[in-house]
């Protein structure tokens, strides 16, 4: 009977493990998020799940052990490692610790143990907030490192030489970071070797050296490297003993490593260490090609329990991978594949991008548009070949031209149709249509009201003080944002625009664009049932970074059935629209809402342990009781003037519910903002946040996430904007003192 191994991750560089061990009559299972990744196809056993979710991966292992008996897991450059683990030890396999894998996992941990063990690594400070991260800086010697404590591939890694980078880069790794966990370290000068290693009863064999190139300031790219290290003999000699400590402090007696050393002025230091071969294409392509060691088979026999076999090299060449970076833009066409690939010396050419593929300059290593493997007798010999592939393969990028709000609102105007006119001043004076529909419900009053309620408060300025770079960072439960502003749950791609775009396109456009502009997307219910599942599945991709708002629905169960998707999708938060109680689309679909009482609320929010946020909020009695009922967040809005004809609008009503629940509650409000102006008049009322439906949705339509992003970036300019022309270093400064209300026609002060 064949016996079974499981692999956790399904990409590309898990395929060659895949492969490996079907040739040798092992039963392979895959486990990947994504059913469509390329290792899936190669599996007997595929299985939907992600990496990432260890419970789940042990759960479906214990099911598929019962069925076929698993003798070995394995991950192959991915950092999927306490996965393995996890899964390891629940089924008695050959492996390591679950503590140890995640010392190996997460920098933090690491960089503990090895200070524990006395091993050479950067001074280093946890860093969860940017107060955190400016004392920090304070304390370590420049420059330094900002990065997620909790992700590879050089994702959100940003080099700070000074004060002014720190909060850009705090934006960029809290935003690559699943959990918001950090780590600020000491930047290492010097050359940098990628070390790999297998590891069988505690004895360790190193099976390969490699010179990282590391460019693309104060981003830490690795545009390719070299093997064998054509460094100093007794330099790498230096790193490798380096790496063993550090195997021994991590606690790696079975398995595999792979570390970054650095060679520093002071001597050989770890940058990271993995408890699994490298990815990069190292262990399965360039030291194969190189030595002729079937370096993934002696992973494989290690985890399988066997001593592994022919770690000694058969040959002495040369092999190099080089990343492929294109100009920035649009790929238009790509040509030459075919004879680049014949060149002697070419032995792989792996291309992440096609035409179509919006390319920009890489920020991680996951954004380059291919890789090139060559093999020589010499580094010149492999290094000619690669010229020679480029020099064939061309990947002709069309430069993008420059986006603005009017380019975005012509092309959402185009896929609209006449279901919405994209208009310039979106206050609901033209809007072709009501609900459904993106314009106001009745004559569409409440909609024109938000508008004219905000256009009520005019800016004081203030002038004489020393604000010229303003902060509008701010953060939500947590998560950090570039600016105080999200967006607002809208669904009903065809229903509400006219099928203009699709569902989960418009979800991920949103979502994405958010995160690329430091924000969060909130994202809604829908009056179809399972529409709800599309808005999860958008966030799920993007490791939750989004607060899904649920409807109304009479069926309590059904409402906690969206919350535990919620929660197993990683959201940041989950709220309930209660203001949808009589909403139009719900009754076209025959589904049940009403309101709820506080006990129910109360009831509902017990159900989980998510910061809980009630929308729908427009006058004080409603705030007092959403605070007793637990709530932690309130939205205050009129549903956009989406359920009812002539309601006040939503800044009629914002100052009082302030002065009533402010301190108590987090205060968001929608309906109407559309500038950075009218944001800072929000905040100067007492607002934490403020949410934007309409616009967002027309810039997804046009653009998609780059419109979104492209939005959120002017709002955030047009807030700071704002904020030096009263005064404002920072939102905590914005008060009342820099608005006046008037009468929307007279403009006089309003009679007190």
């Amino acid at each position: 009977m064949k016996k079974t191994i499981m692999i956790i991750g399904g990409g590309l560089l898990q395929v060659p493990a895949i492969q490996e061990a079907k040739k040798m009559g092992l039963q392979v299972i895959v486990t990947d998020y994504n059913p469509n990744a390329q290792g899936m196809r190669y599996a007997d056993i595929p299985i939907v799940m992600s990496t990432r979710d260890i419970e789940g991966s042990v759960r479906v292992a214990r099911a598929q052990n019962d069925i076929t008996p698993i003798s070995a897991v394995l991950t192959v450059g991915t950092d999927a490692s306490m996965t393995v683990a996890a899964v390891a030890n629940s089924l008695s396999l050959p492996g390591i610790k679950f503590e140890d894998a995640e010392a190996a996992t997460n920098k933090i941990k690491m960089r503990t143990r090895f200070r524990e063990h006395g091993v050479p690594s950067p001074d280093f400070f946890p860093v969860w907030s940017l107060s955190d991260a400016k004392k920090a800086f304070e304390t370590l010697a420049l420059p330094v490192v900002l990065k997620p404590s909790d992700n590879m591939g050089a994702r959100g890694v940003m080099r700070i030489d000074n004060k002014n980078q720190l909060g850009d880069a705090f934006s960029f790794a809290k935003n690559a970071s699943p959990s918001g966990e950090l780590i600020m370290e000491e930047f290492m000068e010097g050359p940098e070797l990628s070390i790999d290693a297998v590891i069988y009863n505690g004895e360790i064999t190193i099976t390969g050296v490699a010179d990282r190139i590391i460019e693309y300031p104060p981003y830490f790219i690795e545009t390719g490297h070299t093997m064998p290290s054509h460094l100093d003999p007794e330099l790498q000699q230096t790193g490798i003993e380096i790496m063993q400590k550090g195997i021994h402090a991590l606690g790696i007696t079975t398995g595999c490593a792979k570390g970054d050393i650095k060679i520093t002025p002071h001597g050989a230091k770890i940058g990271e260490l993995a408890a699994r071969l490298s990815g990069g294409f190292m262990s399965a392509y360039t030291y194969p090609y190189a030595s002729g060691v079937n370096l993934i088979r002696a992973a494989i026999e290690v985890a399988l329990g066997r001593e592994p076999s022919n770690l000694d090299p058969i040959y002495d060449r040369v092999c190099i991978e080089r990343a492929i970076i294109t100009m920035p833009g649009v790929v238009k066409k790509i040509t030459g594949l075919e004879e680049a690939l014949a060149i002697p010396g070419i032995k792989d050419i792996f291309l992440n991008v096609k035409p179509g593929d919006r390319v920009t300059p890489p920020r991680s290593n996951v954004e380059k548009a291919g890789n090139i493997i060559a093999v020589g007798q010499t580094v010149e010999e492999a290094e000619h070949a690669v010229v020679q592939c480029m020099e064939l393969l061309t990947i002709q990028v069309c430069e993008e031209p420059k986006i603005s709000m009017e380019e975005i609102r012509l092309a959402a105007r185009e896929k609209l149709k006449k279901t919405c006119y994209a208009c310039k001043n979106c206050n609901g004076r033209d809007c072709p249509t009501g609900v459904p529909g993106m314009g106001g419900t009745g004559t569409g009053a409440s909609f024109r009201r938000n508008i004219e309620a905000l256009h009520n408060y005019k800016i004081n300025t203030r002038l004489i003080h020393s604000v010229s770079d303003p902060d509008t960072g701010s953060s939500f439960f947590g998560m950090p944002l570039s600016l105080p502003v999200m967006v607002a749950p809208i669904t009903g791609a065809v229903t509400n625009m006219g099928g203009a775009i699709d569902e989960l396109e418009y979800n991920r456009a949103v979502v994405k664009g958010c995160m690329e502009a430091g924000s969060l997307a909130f994202v809604g219910d829908g009056a179809t049932p399972g529409k709800y599942k599309i808005g999860l599945q958008a966030l799920e991709e993007h490791n939750g970074l989004g607060v899904p708002i649920f409807k109304p629905r009479s069926d309590n169960d059904a409402i906690i059935t969206r919350i535990k998707a919620a929660e197993k999708a990683g959201a940041v938060a989950v709220g309930l629209d209660i203001d949808a109680v009589v909403f139009k689309t719900m009754a076209m679909k025959n589904q049940a809402v009403g309101p709820k009482s506080i006990e129910e609320l109360q009831y509902l929010i017990s159900t989980t342990t998510l910061p809980f946020v009630l929308k729908g909020i427009m006058n004080v009695k409603d705030a007092a009781l959403a605070v007793e009922a637990g709530a932690h967040a309130i939205i205050i809005s009129n549903h956009g003037g989406r359920v009812l004809d002539e309601m006040v609008g939503t800044m009629d009503v914002l100052e009082e519910i302030v002065r009533e629940v402010g301190g108590y509650v987090r205060i968001i409000i929608d309906g109407g903002f559309r500038t950075g102006v009218d944001i800072i008049k929000a905040l100067a009322l007492g607002a934490n946040h403020v949410l934007i439906g309409r616009p967002v949705a027309i810039s997804a339509v046009g653009m998609g996430a780059q419109g979104v992003a492209f939005y959120l970036n002017t709002i955030k300019r047009e807030l700071a904007k704002a904020m030096i022309l009263t005064g404002c270093q920072s939102l905590e400064e914005v008060s009342g003192e820099i608005i006046k209300k008037i009468h929307a026609r007279s403009f006089q002060p309003v009679e007190q």
